[in-house]
């Protein structure tokens, strides 16, 4: 027999709780699934109940925040687009309904996923307090006379949405058989499995059991499908394949001398171009035959304080985005000093570029100090600290840069040539400080 997919030995549920059942129907129905193996598994957890049965699966696991793991499942699902492998959403009846519109897009899309909605009508991890999913009688902590009106059939919602397959089943039993045939569904399905919570639900409802609540409460098991529907990347694939295919791919009109990998950071202050640099510096570096990823971190509060930028340059494809060694920061203005101090202090190799009205770093890179911000105005000075940066590296050629300038709106505000001779008055200046 295969490795399990989960350890169902000590499940971190209360003792008769439905999670446990449902988790041990899982992995019954898992191992079922010819060819698949834990790796091929993704499963995406809710804040929660359940979300603290993370640790036991043997396979990928993505904790998400709470009402955000359909979200999250949608953007593996749709980045991975891989029927071999299977994305395995476990969430609450709060989660649900917290995240519903999510769950709703993932279903009119027809996402491939497998959500199970482990319904027990009420928050149990925070005191007993009513979901969206708490049905009409049904005793909580704060509603301890009863739910007045009806919670919502999410089963009929996904399915009238365009899901695949929806499902409502009794956590009561062996219900492996319902789980394994939501896991073969192509495309989205959805078991709404109702639950009865040991702690609060039986405390506030004293003397009742599912069976009897479940039938006076329209929450009688049943199961809904869409025939013939394809799912979403199968979709996107067939209607789109003739447009990607007049998608130009672009030209590499430059060569490049680098090695390896470089890492850089751009460190200024919003307003001053700084994401637009390190934009402009990727599509250089794709114009040069090189793989380059680039990622921006600023307040919420647009136009004020810091703006920070990551950029990666490989000959290789680039398969992790973050940046653990700096081998370059371009530093222009005071909030992008304070804001990367940490990480320059840190540095012990590479280059630090920064204008030379800032306090420079204690730091062991190279210092490369210049004034970047008077010849073309602060608002440029992140760019020519950029094209200073290029020209001095030498990765790849200035022209690449001043190119992609050109070509973009950026372009009318800059002039290339001045951008080019501020650079070489600059390398004029002598060698490092």
């Amino acid at each position: 027999m295969s490795q399990g997919f989960l350890s169902t030995e000590n499940l971190p549920f209360c003792a008769g709780c439905g999670h446990g059942l449902i988790a041990r129907s899982i992995e019954k129905a898992l191992q079922r699934l010819e060819h698949l193996t834990p790796l091929d598994l993704v499963v995406v957890t809710d804040i929660g109940c359940i979300g603290i049965i993370d640790k036991q699966f043997n396979a990928h696991t993505v904790h998400g925040l709470h009402g955000r793991s359909v979200a999250l499942a949608t953007g593996i699902s749709m980045g991975l687009s891989n029927p071999r492998k299977k994305i395995l959403v476990l969430l609450g009846d709060g989660g649900a309904t917290i995240g519903l519109h999510h769950i709703i897009e993932a279903a009119h899309r027809n996402i491939d996923m497998t959500v199970i909605v482990h319904n027990n009508m009420l928050y149990g991890m925070t005191g007993g307090q009513p979901s969206g999913l708490t049905p009409c009688g049904f005793k909580t902590s704060t509603m301890p006379e009863g739910r007045p009106d009806s919670g919502m059939d999410l089963v009929k919602m996904v399915h009238g949405i365009g899901a695949a397959y929806a499902r409502r089943i009794i956590a009561a039993g062996d219900v492996t058989d319902a789980l394994e045939e939501a896991l073969r569904v192509r495309g989205f399905s959805l078991i709404e499995a109702v639950e009865l919570c040991p702690s609060y639900g039986v405390k506030f409802n004293p003397g009742r059991k599912l069976p009897e609540i479940t039938e006076g409460a329209g929450l009688a098991p049943v199961l809904l499908r869409n025939e013939s529907v394809e799912p979403f990347h199968t979709t996107v694939r067939d209607n789109t394949e003739s447009l990607l295919n007049d998608v130009p791919v672009p030209a590499v009109e430059f060569g490049h001398k680098l090695s390896g990998k470089v890492s850089i950071i751009l460190a200024g202050s919003a307003g001053e171009g700084v994401q637009s640099t390190a934009e402009l510096l990727a599509q250089a570096a794709i114009s040069c035959g090189l793989h380059v990823t680039k990622k921006g971190s600023y307040p919420v509060t647009v136009g004020v304080g810091f703006s920070l930028a990551e950029v990666i340059f490989s000959t290789e494809e680039i398969h992790y985005t973050g940046i653990t060694g700096i081998d370059a920061a371009l530093v222009t203005s005071v909030e992008g000093r304070d804001k990367a101090l940490a990480r320059l202090e840190k540095m012990k190799s590479g280059t630090i570029y920064i204008d030379s009205a800032l306090y420079a770093p204690g730091s062991g890179a190279e210092m490369v100090i210049r004034d970047y911000r008077a010849p073309l105005g602060a608002r440029s000075a992140s760019l020519l600290c950029a094209a200073h940066f290029v020209k001095r590296s030498g990765f790849m050629p200035l022209e690449a840069l001043l190119r992609a300038l050109s070509s973009s709106r950026a372009g009318k505000a800059v002039d290339t040539d001045k951008l080019e001779q501020a650079v070489c008055e600059l390398e004029r200046e002598g060698g490092a400080k």
